[in-house]
């Protein structure tokens, strides 16, 4: 058992609702856009003064930390604390296949996609099996976890092109 699978350890150091402003500038800065490894330990003064990415203002932080600081960071934290079981509880479609129409979209950067054998499996043919219906497959480079936020207008031409197709003539 992980530190954070604890109920209320987490919550009282490092996930404390008090220090939300400087994990998550710690988090966003580091761990998804600079390629930091993210299981290492993040202690109070490692990035004190951390220079945000373009994509993400000091009001986004303020934000964001307002809302953590609100409501903690129990919801998120108990996903991982539950994560067997919610692999129980999703065995049923463990063969599913998507049936619809998909386009893919994946910061080169983000972490999932650098996992042991991710990309083999998107790129080998293992995700086209799974999603029979996958029409493309999109690695922004340059980009990694907050694709939205860091390249809003790219990944919102994607949507867009792949929607419009989808429409009836007017």
């Amino acid at each position: 058992m992980c530190r954070f699978q604890e109920p209320g350890v987490a919550e009282a150091r490092q996930f404390a609702p008090e220090h939300a402003r400087r994990l998550l500038r710690q988090i966003m800065c580091h761990c998804f856009s600079h390629g930091v490894a993210c299981d290492e330990e993040m202690h109070d003064d490692k990035y004190p003064t951390s220079t945000l990415p373009t994509w993400l203002t000091e009001e986004d932080v303020d934000y964001f930390g307002a809302e953590f600081e609100r409501t903690g960071f129990t919801g998120g934290i108990n996903y991982y604390r539950n994560l067997d079981r919610n692999c129980e509880l999703a065995a049923a479609w463990a063969d599913a296949k998507v049936q619809v129409p998909t386009k893919y979209v994946v910061g080169e950067g983000e972490i999932t996609y650098h996992f042991e054998g991710v990309q083999e499996y998107i790129h080998g043919g293992g995700f086209k099996e799974d999603v029979p219906l996958l029409e493309e497959v999109v690695v922004l480079p340059g980009a990694g976890h907050f694709i939205q936020l860091e390249r809003a207008q790219e990944v919102s031409d994607h949507i867009y092109d792949f929607i419009i197709k989808f429409s009836s003539p007017t």
